[in-house]
This record gives structure tokens, sequence and C-alpha cells, in this order.
């Protein structure tokens, strides 16, 4: 059996989600160390998933990742239904100029970047955290794509579109080249500074302080240039799940630290378009590890509860789950479930 659950997050995890955000990378602002704004988070997060919802708006969602044994938590991640419902969700688009003299017989194509709001409306993958020591196993799986299969089963609540915000790199003393380069001259503050205001203020600052006009990108310091678009090392692991999932990121970037931000149409989502729906037979069996792995999950709301399953599983039958896996995941015989390969 799965030594982990992902469920919704309660007001009783908030010591825990605050011990993470303590662990977690400068620039994950949608996890900050402030037990004030952890607590606004929870509440809004129990509130969003207790709500009958029809089309995605103000809803945020918060998820953990539990210990079965110990019930410790070890992660966490979110999903914003609509990160242009309340405030512009502000990003650097790439584009290419084309500066011509046919007098000179002289073409040039420069890369710029323009502040845009482009990506609001589109639901947010957000928050992802991971201990350490789990990073390569299937518990970073688990946590990342549960949230996944939660949209697959309720597709009302969120956009057409899904996109993510990779963090970018910083040095050894978590100075950002790109926000040395840039924002630190129209917001005099630093880095870890500039992404706590974002963590605690609505964003609409960044319309008011950054440049409106095109930001040629051959003028930055090759330091800055470099890291555009580029993952800080510790977040590869997200990184390369939600490409494994079918996202992709060329087009956007980060205000503050160039990281990528990834997107994906919904329906094309691995999780999401690879995930079937069965019916939960409970019996005991004996699980094996030689076994294909499944993420299973019930498709509930605030019972929400996903968790990896090994069994030799053909579609059109029910998954046979022993009632310890049941429990886990709160189904009873004959309870609808989804599931889709790990």
């Amino acid at each position: 059996m799965s030594a982990w659950v992902v469920r919704p997050a309660q007001p009783g995890d908030l010591d825990a989600l605050q011990r993470m955000a303590r662990q977690s990378l400068t620039g994950v602002t949608s996890l900050p160390d402030d037990r004030a704004s952890l607590e606004r988070r929870l509440a809004q997060s129990s509130c969003s998933f207790a709500s009958a919802v029809t089309f995605p708006g103000e809803e945020e969602y918060l998820f953990v990742l539990e210990d079965l044994s110990s019930g410790a938590l070890l992660g966490c991640s979110g999903l914003q239904a609509n990160c242009g419902f309340a405030q512009p969700f502000y990003s650097f688009r790439h584009e290419v100029f084309i500066h011509a003299s046919p007098a000179q017989g002289i073409k040039h194509k420069v890369h710029a970047l323009a502040l845009c709001h482009d990506l609001g409306g589109n639901t947010l993958l957000k928050g992802f955290h991971i201990d350490a020591n789990l990073q390569d196993a299937t518990a970073a799986q688990l946590i990342s794509r549960a949230r996944l299969l939660f949209v697959a089963s309720q597709p009302q609540r969120f956009a057409t579109q899904l996109v993510a915000e990779m963090v970018g790199c910083t040095d050894e003393q978590g100075h950002s080249p790109f926000w040395d380069a840039l924002g630190s001259h129209f917001f005099g503050l630093d880095y870890a500074a500039a992404e706590a205001l974002g963590a605690f203020q609505e964003r609409t600052y960044l319309a008011e302080l950054l440049p409106h006009y095109p930001i040629y990108v051959p003028l930055l310091p090759e330091s800055a240039q470099e890291v555009m678009g580029q993952v800080h090392p510790k977040a590869r692991r997200p990184y390369e799940i939600l490409l494994a999932e079918g996202f992709a990121g060329e087009r956007y970037i980060d205000v503050y630290d160039a990281g990528p931000t990834l997107e994906a149409e919904t329906a094309q989502i691995r999780s999401i378009a690879g995930s079937l729906v069965t019916q939960a037979r409970i019996a005991p069996r004996a699980s094996s590890a030689d076994a294909p792995a499944w993420l299973v999950c019930n498709e509930g709301s605030s019972a929400f509860r996903a968790l990896t399953v090994h069994a030799n599983w053909l579609p059109g039958r029910p998954l046979t789950l022993s009632p310890a896996e049941a429990d886990a995941l709160q189904l009873g015989e004959g309870d609808s479930l989804r599931l889709v390969r790990l």
C-alpha cells in the first residue's frame, strides 16, 4: 500500500505548513513564512473545497501530502482557479523585433521583453513543496499530479488552460541576476524583499513600477541573459514532472527572477486526458510492487483523497482495493474513482 495520501489542507495543518514555508525556496511566494497569511490561505482553501462552483473564480485549493503511518505532513501543492480574477497576473512576454535599414543592407532580429497580463484567467499551479528526502520518490509525483486528477474530476472549477511559474536561478547568496539587472532599478529592493512584497500585496504595483516599454534583452548584462527561462536547480523535480505532463514554457518568464512560466491546455494534460473512471471493489489482496503503479483518487471535493496503488487493472473492470486502501481513499464498495498510470 502507498505510504502517503494527498488530501485537502485543514486548519490543524498550520504548524506543518509554516515549517514547509521556512524550508521553501525564495520565490515560492504562494507559501509565505507568515502565520497570519497561511491561516487566511487555509481558510480560503477550506471554503473553496466546500463551495458549489460552476465556473472558475477566486477559489484557491491547497493540498497536503500526509504520511499514512505517522500522520506527518511531508509536502503540499496548490491550485488557483483563476489567476486573473481578483488582480492582473503579470509576466514578461518574449518578443522579437526586426530592425532593418535597406539602404545599408542591414537587418537584425532583436530579442525584447514586454510586460503583459496575457495569462490572466488561466488556472495556476502553485505552492509546490516536498520533503528533501522525497524529491526522487513517487511522493513527488503524487503531490504534484493528484491536483491534476482533482481538475479532471471537477472540471467546472477550472479554466481551459493551466499555467505554472517555476522558480528561477539565484546565486549562492540568494541574489537573482535578472532582478539585480532589471527590477531592482525600478523598485529599490533586493530580490528577497521584492518577492516578499509580492507574497503579501496585490501585484498591481508591478504595472505601476516596471517599465511599459519593451526591454531590449541585448542591453541586459550577460549574467541576466543567461538565467532567462532557466529553472533553479532545487526546482528541477516539479519542473520535470510538469514537462512529462505536457507542459511547455517558451514565451513567458517571471518578472522577478526570469524563471519559465509553463503552459498547457487542460484537456491535453497527461493525467487529465489519460485518466479513467471505474468503480471500487474492496477485498483482501496482496499488493505487489511488480504490478503497475496507479495514481488513484476518489471524486469528492472536501473529501478528496489520492494515493498510489500497485494493481493489475484492466479498463472496464472495477479496481480491487484492500480495506486499508479503501479506507485511506474514503471509498466504499462500488463507489466511483479515477485513476491514471503513475
